[in-house]
This record gives structure tokens, sequence and C-alpha cells, in this order.
């Protein structure tokens, strides 16, 4: 990754708190005219430290108010098992996030959906759709306290 200076900090920081900005309010705020200001941007996209913009949905108007964490362990564990699982891991849309950890268990998996029936099936494909046993653990979100994508900028 690039080394960051005060100003791309600056407009990181800026634009995860209102992707929708204008490169004319962007560079007021970090103290840039228009262009150089835009031109940062685009070289911050090109070089991969912003990785897109996108809309975030309240899971409330979409119906989809449960909110599960699953811990899976695996049986066995090889770099094929790891592929094969990040494989089945992409082609689910109803997990939001899937990360292999260290720990206890292998994998944590967040996802959110309509009701508990569609839980247990997304678990059950989950399960079968793993090339080795696993194990499961889930955690059903009673109340969620702070959810965020924000990442602390210093500037």
């Amino acid at each position: 990754m690039p080394e960051l200076d005060r100003l791309d900090r600056k407009i990181l920081d800026a634009l995860q708190r209102n992707g929708r900005i204008t490169m004319t309010e962007l560079g007021e705020q970090i103290g840039l005219s228009t262009s150089p200001c835009a031109e940062r941007v685009r070289r911050l996209e090109r070089q991969g430290v912003i990785t897109g913009y996108h809309a975030r949905v309240n899971p409330q108007a979409i119906g989809k108010t449960l909110l599960v964490f699953v811990e899976i362990t695996l049986t066995a564990k090889s770099g094929e098992v790891f592929e094969a699982v990040r494989r089945e891991m992409l082609g689910l849309s109803d997990v939001m996030e899937c990360h292999l950890v260290s720990g206890s268990f292998d994998y944590l998996v967040k996802a959110r959906l309509h009701a508990m029936s569609d839980y247990r099936d997304l678990l059950g494909s989950i399960l079968k759709k793993i090339p080795v046993p696993a194990q499961s653990h889930s955690y059903v979100v009673m109340e969620e306290v702070k959810e965020s994508s924000y990442l602390s900028i210093t500037t």
C-alpha cells in the first residue's frame, strides 16, 4: 500500500463520513482546489486505497431484522479445504462477512436474514457445502449496540 500523507488521510476521513460530497466541497474541507483534490481521489481509487462507494441500507426497511453470527469449526484443515470454504461462502448472498480466524474455531460468519427459518436453511446450506465435517455455534443478536464501517484515520 502507498504511503498516505496528511491530505490523503483528510480526504479518506471526509469521504467515509460523506461519500456523496462534491469535489468542490471536499477540496474546501481539506484546503485544496477542486482539480488537485479530484486527482488525489482518483489516485487513491487507482491505488486501491478507496475500494468503492455504496449506500448503507437500513436492514429493517427490507425486512432483514435477524442478525446472526456463526462460529464454524472444521474437523480437518488444509489449504484445499480453506479454499473450498472460501469459494462456497462467496456464493452465499445472505452471508455479509466471513472471516478465517485464529483461536478455538476456524470461521466467523455474519448474516442478516428475514426469519429464523431462513437462518436454519442458511446454516444447513453452509454445513452441507463445507468439504469436511464441521461444528457450529450460533449467536442471535438481541440488540445492535454499534455497527459501523468507519475506519478511524489519524490525520
